[in-house]
């Protein structure tokens, strides 16, 4: 069953999640890792925060436990995320052709 997690880096910067993106060899308007479905993320207050959905709550924790966590303390972030999961009931797809074209990609 899909699952959206909100992840939340209190502390931490977008430069700081432009950087761990470039290691896991991620760019913007690109593809995400496998299992991954879609992902966004913004600045916030406090830090910033990602919102992803994924195919399974299992493919997430490996990618977190093999990816997130070693580069967000290799990196220097502030604390690790707080979480939040919800299981998806129903989730879209984009026009991707339109979605290039639309978003700039950071340089």
């Amino acid at each position: 069953m899909a699952v959206a997690i909100i992840m939340e880096f209190d502390g931490s910067t977008l430069e700081q999640y432009d950087e761990i993106n470039k290691k896991m060899g991620l760019t913007p308007g690109g593809p995400g890792p496998a299992g991954s479905i879609s992902h966004w993320a913004t600045a916030t207050d406090k830090g910033f925060q990602v919102t992803d959905v994924w195919e399974s709550r299992e493919q997430f924790d490996t990618f977190a436990q093999e990816k997130i966590g070693p580069l967000s303390m290799e990196l220097g972030f502030a604390a690790p995320p707080k979480l939040t999961f919800h299981e998806v009931h129903n989730y879209l797809t984009s026009n991707t052709d339109s979605l290039r074209t639309s978003v700039p990609a950071r340089q």
